[in-house]
């Protein structure tokens, strides 16, 4: 017995279980085609005190926890490209301030009907206005639509929110005394920290990065190192940990060494954001009726009217309905902040109660595990309510352009994704003067092929109505580089049955999934490896031989590199 209690209470251990039941249930959902978020949630609920109650040190393990959301976020400060933002920066700036507003409003109005005091209410409206920047760019990342216009609307609308969130911890001791000066006080603090973290990234950190980037090691410790010193800075100037963390990746940002710096502090993020997800599950305790009835509601209010606002407002700014649907849905569920706001709110201020925290945590967990399958689904939801949701549309007052030509053209070859690949066989179609028609998901592409008079439209391949809109009726030939099986399928099943004589071209990475698709009815399967490596086979076979000089083949390659480097990212 004591020899399981040393266990428990041991950090080393405790997260060697974390792990060992963590990895079980998240290969289970695997197997059963699930997202893992749900999975880790489990795991945490069979460890914590309605389980078994095998981890004893729940502390230590909240600090994990924190340092996972950190990591996430500089990872995510890392990633986001201002200039790429620009493109929905009023979205973004107004789209999200009003959100937040209406949301907190909202809320605040529905918590006073139910019976609960002002205090509480003030506590209900701030943590149903603010999404969680953490799992959505997780699930997003997992679907690879952070480039995506409804990708980059989403993580303008959080950052909006992030900034917000700084203000909102700052007055929360003086919600009973409210003070001006604070509020000031809050924000200039937070003008300070990131002018800092700007300054040092553009004056100091290119040389100190350029001299580290010669040791793998030494560029690993600091980057971490970076992140650690402004989590730290924030939280000497009464920030969270995980603001600082943010900052410190937004500065990083502009260096040429990002990607590698995203690449190298991966690993550490899913380590600790796992622990985060289970830490949830192990904080879940049973409420009252009364509670319950709270619960129920908030839950509605988080994942129907939020995104309702959000699709109004979306729709508002211009932007068509799949793009308004795709954003609210994404946001349909309370930040990783209400819990630091709530554990504030019950321990450190006295202003809610246990019960309240209870219930809040229990929110915080069923809204994310709603949001994951929502989020994984969310195309699927789309086509079925489509029809609905053009009333949406009429809202816009500033329509997006985001195609070209679409009335007269009816092109003979549709290609879907446009930036390597696509832009090679683009290229090819061109010098043969055949009429062509592209789709691509990234706004940027878009932009660039309306620049230059090419038709093309903004969509993706599970949309049946760009599908449509494009010609697929009339097409002769179909070529997706997109390398996602399920993607493909859905596009040779539903270009087949429109138009039988259609011939198609698809793209995986492997070859089990090249074998299905073929199966499916595949015309030709690419398998970029495969077919990159027959062409450097015939190359070399021409250098042995003599037939050609390996330095005209590198000059002709590295010029088509540039070529390809040009091309919107």
């Amino acid at each position: 017995m004591s020899l399981l209690l040393s266990l428990q209470t041991n950090l080393f251990f405790s997260i060697g279980m974390i792990i060992i039941v963590a990895t079980f249930f998240a290969y289970l959902s695997r197997l059963i085609k699930q997202p893992l978020i749900p999975a880790y949630i489990i795991a945490g609920v069979i460890l914590g005190p309605i389980g078994f109650g095998f981890i004893h040190d729940a502390e230590a393990l909240k600090s994990l926890s924190e340092m996972g959301i950190a990591f996430l976020l500089f990872i995510v400060g890392l990633e986001i490209d201002l200039k790429k933002l620009k493109t929905v920066s009023r979205v973004s700036l107004f789209g999200g301030s009003l959100q937040v507003i209406i949301t907190f409003i909202s809320g605040f109005i529905i918590a006073m009907l139910l019976g609960l005091n002002q205090m509480t209410s003030i506590y209900v409206g701030l943590i149903v206005a603010f999404s969680s920047t953490m799992v959505v760019v997780k699930l997003l990342s997992d679907k690879d639509e952070i480039d995506t216009l409804h990708g980059r609307i989403v993580l303008g609308i959080l950052i909006m929110q992030d900034l917000l969130v700084i203000i909102a911890l700052a007055v929360m001791a003086t919600f009973e005394n409210f003070s001006y000066i604070v509020l000031v006080s809050a924000i200039g603090k937070g003008a300070i920290l990131l002018a800092i973290s700007i300054a040092i990234s553009k004056y100091f950190l290119p040389g100190i990065f350029k001299f580290a980037a010669k040791s793998k090691e030494l560029f690993f410790l600091l980057a971490i190192s970076m992140c650690f010193a402004f989590s730290l800075l924030a939280h000497l100037m009464g920030f969270s940990i995980v603001i600082g963390a943010f900052i410190a990746g937004v500065g990083l940002a502009s260096l040429p060494y990002s990607v590698d710096i995203i690449g190298k502090v991966t690993s550490l993020k899913d380590f600790f954001a796992t622990i985060f997800f289970i830490s949830l599950g192990m904080q879940l305790v049973l409420i009252g009726t009364d509670m319950i009835i709270l619960l129920l509601v908030l839950i509605l209010f988080v994942v129907l009217l939020k995104p309702l606002i959000i699709m109004i407002l979306t729709s508002f700014f211009g932007y068509e309905r799949r793009t308004s649907f795709l954003t609210s849905m994404s946001l349909g569920q309370v930040s990783e902040f209400s819990l630091v706001m709530v554990t504030l709110g019950f321990y450190q201020f006295g202003h809610v109660t246990q019960e309240f925290f209870s219930m809040i945590v229990l929110l915080t967990v069923i809204t994310i595990v709603l949001t994951s399958y929502f989020i994984k689904h969310d195309n699927v939801i789309y086509r079925k309510t489509s029809g609905f949701l053009k009333l949406f549309e009429k809202l816009s007052i500033d329509k997006k352009k985001l195609q070209y030509d679409m009335r007269n053209t009816k092109p003979k070859v549709i290609i879907f994704g446009c930036h390597r690949m696509g832009h090679i066989f683009l290229a090819a179609l061109k010098k043969i003067h055949k009429k062509t028609m592209v789709i691509d998901f990234n706004p940027d592409i878009i932009d660039d092929l309306i620049s230059k008079k090419i038709p093309c439209l903004y969509g993706d391949i599970v949309n049946t109505e760009i599908l449509e809109s494009a010609g697929i009726k009339n097409a002769k030939l179909i070529v997706s580089t997109v390398p996602n099986e399920g993607d493909n399928r859905f596009l040779i099943e539903y270009a087949k049955s429109i138009n039988p004589k259609v011939k198609i071209i698809v793209t995986v990475n492997h070859t089990a999934q090249a074998l299905d698709l073929y199966e499916a009815g595949a015309d030709y399967v690419i398998l970029p490896h495969v077919i990159g490596g027959k062409k450097v086979a015939g190359f070399l076979v021409d250098v042995v031989k003599g037939k050609r000089s390996l330095k005209d083949i590198r000059n002709k390659h590295l010029k088509e590199i540039l070529n390809l480097e040009k091309i919107p990212s």
